[in-house]
């Protein structure tokens, strides 16, 4: 079970091609290279759950996820994310844990439905959270526990020990600390992620069985859509909101998120919009 996340098959050069990277780019495991990295995977390839509500459900094996995102130039959540970064990671050198998180909820105990990275390089003492699939996130690497708060293009994260080998992301939203998520450091194996993922994408409960959602993390905002409602926000947690029509939220496909879909799929997506 040396290679049980399946990396060594993985086509790092058709990644990097996808991230605009040029071949023959010098990638040494070291914090540079894994900003370098993140941010480019977080211009490239959006966030999004359409083929959850095109009824086609998600494959998160890492054979699944690099046909869709790598060579299908396609989006996806969480799972997705995290499969394609590890695996590239890892290409490159350095060392990746899997991690399930708890998304925060106030006053309830969610299940582990969220994938992250812990990165580690031989070359440097300090391991990253490295979390390019939740959204509304980082925009770049994030060092560990006893760091203190990091401030990421006008944003500021810390991540904050909250228990015996537990750890929280947390968010400064104005002057107070919110907590994006916590993490028990249990061991996480491919089984694990499918599991969670067969939760998010068909239970009742789930939000992202529920209506579209999609992201797109620059440097100066994050814009975001959840069902018809289009949201910036930039420095300071400052939100703007507006409901798009069809037309606009069919267009906002691709000039907001860079997805090239078939005229069918916009058509029932934007079906699905006001939530089923």
């Amino acid at each position: 079970m040396s290679d049980y996340w399946g990396v060594a098959g993985f086509d790092l050069g058709a990644y990097l091609a996808r991230l605009g990277i040029p071949s023959g780019t010098a990638l040494p495991p070291t914090e540079e290279t894994l900003t370098t990295l993140f941010r480019a995977h977080l211009a490239a390839i959006p966030f999004e759950n359409l083929e959850i509500m095109l009824g086609r459900g998600v494959r998160v094996d890492l054979t699944s996820v690099e046909g869709k995102l790598v060579n299908g130039r396609r989006g996806g959540y969480c799972f997705e994310h995290g499969q394609v970064f590890g695996a590239a990671l890892e290409r490159v050198g350095f060392t990746v844990d899997r991690l399930l998180a708890r998304v925060w909820r106030p006053e309830v105990v969610s299940a582990r439905t969220h994938l992250t990275l812990r990165v580690r390089s031989d070359n440097e003492k300090t391991a990253w959270l490295a979390d390019v699939g939740f959204g509304s996130g980082p925009a770049g690497p994030v060092p560990l526990a006893g760091s203190g708060p990091q401030e990421i293009d006008g944003w500021t994260y810390e991540v904050a020990d909250c228990g015996p080998r537990a750890f929280q992301l947390r968010e400064l939203q104005g002057d107070q600390w919110v907590t994006l998520y916590t993490v028990e450091e249990a061991t996480v194996y491919p089984v694990d992620v499918e599991m969670s993922n067969h939760f998010t994408s068909t239970f009742p409960g789930s939000w992202f069985t529920h209506q579209p959602v999609l992201a797109r993390r620059d440097p100066d905002a994050i814009r975001s859509l959840l069902g018809r409602i289009y949201t910036e926000t930039r420095r300071g947690h400052v939100k703007e909101r507006r409901e798009l029509d069809d037309r606009e939220w069919a267009d906002a496909l691709g000039s907001v998120f860079g997805l090239a879909l078939p005229e069918a799929d916009r058509e029932r997506l934007v079906a699905t919009a006001d939530g089923i």
